[in-house]
């Protein structure tokens, strides 16, 4: 399914980025990078709009020729990003939504681990699990 799964701090530095195959892991933090303006254009358009009440999923970012960017946004200002193959013309956008659902459970009970400082690099075994169930089916 998804060949680059980033999550990204309030401030906008990286808290865990995982990419399969790790030879494009430059390129993957790029374009986990760039997706992040397009983030943040979506947030500052949505919140003049509606005021409070926000879809977390910010839906598709934008299509580069080899691959689809998607994002969602925590009530925290934590920015989720999964970067998914364009040839995988299965994937639909419940499927996606379901993926960054699991994927904010995970990261909730990683902020829940009373051993771990809110703004570390995320270290879980639990999560690096949940993160890789998503990418097994490319790896």
């Amino acid at each position: 399914m998804a060949v680059c799964i980033a999550v990204i701090a309030k401030e906008n530095y990286p808290l865990y980025i995982r990419s399969v195959p790790t030879q494009n892991e430059l390129k993957f933090h790029y374009t986990v990078h760039t997706s992040l303006d397009v983030v943040e254009e979506k947030i500052s358009a949505v919140g003049k709009s509606l005021g409070d009440q926000r879809e977390l999923y910010l839906g598709l970012l934008y299509p580069t020729e080899d691959y689809k960017v998607y994002g969602y946004v925590t009530n925290s200002k934590v920015k989720f990003v999964i970067v998914v193959d364009s040839s995988n013309t299965s994937l639909r956008d419940n499927e996606i939504r379901s993926m960054f659902r699991k994927l904010h459970n995970s990261f909730t009970d990683v902020m829940c681990n009373p051993f771990h400082n809110p703004g570390d690099p995320i270290q879980s075994k639990a999560f690096d699990g949940i993160v890789s169930g998503m990418m097994v089916q490319t790896g």
